[in-house]
């Protein structure tokens, strides 16, 4: 069954019918894709605005997205980010990311996200649409296609294994900023996954922090948030054993459910190492 598009930001959706209207108005354009939470039905008065732009391929080098998106609304800000996506600021605050794309090869490329980009309802994700291919496009990311439980958490419970002992080190010196930033922007996130998985709740794989509030029993948040700490030594030492634990726990569930493989020595060494640190 899609799931409806609706949001409950009637600011976001007067800007994505703007969008609409100056894509339509636009020759230079071939087609409009929109991804992200307002595709989702999860749109809400916080969201952002996000899209591919597909340019003409005559007109891919001298298309001007700061103009265009310009157009949409007075700009406060436009710069184009770490990724290579002109990401924007309205005047009203609302942000937005745009990813400017050669027609040709883009479109091409949009079936191959199958896994890390779900469209419920390709076609209003379509804003535009000149040739029909992105349409047809689209339609194949349709279907949710969801990780594959026994490989996903066996690569999951490794790299929590060596990202955690990596971790026991930086600790083991002393490093507590460096700590602080491997604990919550690269073990948590893994962490969440794998807990994901093992609930059955992988709507928000890819950020899965997101809704983690409505998404996961209250057992697991606690123990998420066990493992946050403020970037001081001793309670970034303490977070740490704790996300061990929980990582060796849902890597023990697994184990049973999918029968991955649990390199139990391994697991207790890194233990010990966090102790000492």
């Amino acid at each position: 069954m899609q799931r409806s598009t609706a949001s409950h930001s009637p600011a976001l959706d007067r800007r994505i019918a703007r969008l609409r209207e100056l894509a339509e108005a636009e020759p230079r354009l071939e087609g409009v894709l929109l991804y992200g939470s307002w595709t989702l039905g999860e749109a809400d008065a916080h969201s952002d605005i996000e899209a591919y732009l597909y340019v003409r391929d005559a007109h891919a080098e001298d298309f001007d997205g700061r103009e265009f998106l310009g157009r949409l609304a007075p700009l406060k800000l436009a710069y184009t980010n770490m990724y290579g996506i002109l990401a924007v600021v309205f005047d009203d605050l609302m942000r937005g990311e745009f990813h400017l794309v050669a027609a040709g090869p883009g479109i091409e490329e949009v079936p191959s996200w199958r896994g890390t980009v779900h469209l419920p309802d390709p076609g209003a994700a379509v804003l535009l649409d000149r040739g029909g291919r992105l349409t047809a496009a689209a339609a194949r990311l349709a279907d949710p296609c969801p990780p594959e439980p026994g490989p996903t958490a066996q690569q999951l419970a490794d790299e929590l294994a060596n990202w955690t002992l990596m971790l026991a080190h930086v600790l083991g010196r002393g490093e507590t900023a460096r700590a602080h930033a491997l604990l919550h922007t690269v073990v948590a996130p893994q962490q969440l996954q794998l807990c994901r998985l093992l609930r059955g709740s992988t709507t928000h794989w890819l950020t899965p922090s997101r809704a983690l509030e409505q998404d996961l029993p209250a057992a697991d948040r606690d123990r998420y948030t066990a493992t946050t700490a403020p970037a001081v030594l001793p309670a970034v030492r303490t977070a740490a054993r704790r996300s061990w634990q929980w990582s060796r726990e849902l890597a023990t569930e697994a184990a049973a459910r999918w029968g991955t493989r649990l390199p139990a020595a391994l697991h207790e060494e890194i233990g010990v190492l966090l102790e000492r640190g």
